[in-house]
């Protein structure tokens, strides 16, 4: 009965992002509801809708505290002086929080209930440094969200509920050597630099505040990234091969095909497939693997039909076993670079992914690109669009 229902079509009519400010650089100091709101006017101000008609504002954010809190999606619609009677909510789905944002958007034009929804994601890690949540709930005694939890601790035992040791793990499975993590990462710089020297951010970026281009991108060496330290000991991990810390806005307006006609709105990208599948816990970051596997047989596509890839490059192991377990080519996988180069502001990065994949999509000719990202607890969004 599911498969005989028609399903509608959600399309991406505009997606940008602001340029990545490094950790502490030059949009450090900046509110996010600014921040958001910047990047949520700029994208009302490109369409051609009433400010008043959108459905709903979904934002992706991790974190919640201090400026982040209150519902950040409100916050940041009513502080770029839009109107008062447009929602907004915010999300949690830790590092694909924006990516969920847009498959929650498009849930709600696909079910017939929404028109005009703006999927996005903020977040300023200068301001509130990862982990800031836990680390808040210390003194209230807990020391990870998992102490005191009977269930957890009968299933899972005592391991490590860690990124860097599921980074660490990843790499000595897959056999991933300390010198092969530095040399993709010195290659998702120079991806990364090279796409700014070409200008393939200038139409996804909008400026602010003076700042036109991401400040994360850096001219590093082997032997630069040879001297640094380990992030524990006995890891191979470094800060080197390690997605960056920084502070981002992106947004895409996903809209149906009545609003299309409604508004007289040319749509540049159709959504294919979205899902989300959980994996294990303790190895967290393995569960793009299976998800874009199980992905591509749901949709009926094979990696052939692909054109592009952007998976985020929360660690050089992650993308690196990837790779190996998929066999997709390196050489269209984050060809501009990835969160190593251009930074991971977590609540909003997958919304910058989805932007530089659509704007890609559309310099190359591509048909089909496809995004996803590991996710703490052992998730992965998976996203297919197909650019019209």
């Amino acid at each position: 009965m599911k498969n005989s229902v028609q399903k509608s079509e959600a399309y991406i009519v505009d997606a940008l992002r602001t340029p990545t400010g490094k950790r502490r650089g030059s949009l450090a100091q900046v509110h996010p509801a600014d921040l958001g709101g910047f990047v949520l006017k700029a994208l009302v101000e490109r369409n051609a809708i009433p400010a008043e008609d959108y459905d709903d504002v979904i934002f992706g954010c991790v974190d919640t505290i201090g400026p982040l809190a209150g519902n950040i999606a409100r916050s940041s619609w009513l502080a770029a002086g839009l109107p008062l009677t447009v929602p907004g909510v915010t999300i949690d789905r830790q590092c694909g929080s924006s990516q969920q944002a847009v498959h929650f958007a498009a849930q709600a034009v696909m079910s017939g209930t929404q028109d005009v929804v703006i999927a996005g994601g903020v977040q300023t890690m200068s301001q509130i440094p990862i982990s800031s949540a836990m680390i808040a709930a210390q003194p209230l005694g807990f020391s990870d969200p998992f102490s005191g939890s009977t269930g957890w601790r009968e299933r899972f035992g005592t391991q490590p509920v860690s990124q860097f040791y599921a980074a660490q793990k990843i790499a000595e499975h897959w056999n991933c050597s300390r010198e092969a993590m530095e040399q993709y990462a010195l290659e998702s710089h120079a991806r990364a630099l090279r796409a700014t020297a070409e200008g393939r951010f200038a139409h996804e970026i909008v400026p602010f505040q003076g700042l036109a281009h991401d400040e994360t991108p850096r001219e590093t060496s082997l032997e630069k990234m040879a001297t640094l330290e380990p992030l524990e000991p006995g890891s191979w991990l470094t800060a080197a091969v390690s997605s960056q810390t920084c502070d981002s806005s992106a947004a895409l307006l996903v809209v149906s095909e009545a609003a299309l006609k409604r508004y007289n709105l040319t749509p540049r990208a159709r959504i294919h497939h979205l899902s989300v599948m959980g994996d294990d816990p303790i190895w967290m970051l393995t569960a793009p693997i299976a998800a874009t596997q199980r992905a591509l047989k749901q949709c009926g596509l094979q990696w052939e039909d692909i054109d592009l890839v952007e998976i985020n490059e929360a660690f050089a192991s992650v993308a690196q076993a990837w790779l190996k377990e998929t066999g997709y080519a390196h050489a269209r996988t984050n060809v501009n670079g990835g969160a190593i180069a251009l930074g991971h502001p977590l609540g909003a990065t997958g919304a910058r992914l989805m932007t530089t994949l659509l704007h890609e999509l559309e310099r190359t000719g591509g048909r089909y690109g496809l995004q996803t990202m590991c996710e703490g607890g052992g998730l992965a969004n998976v996203t297919i669009i197909e650019r019209l």
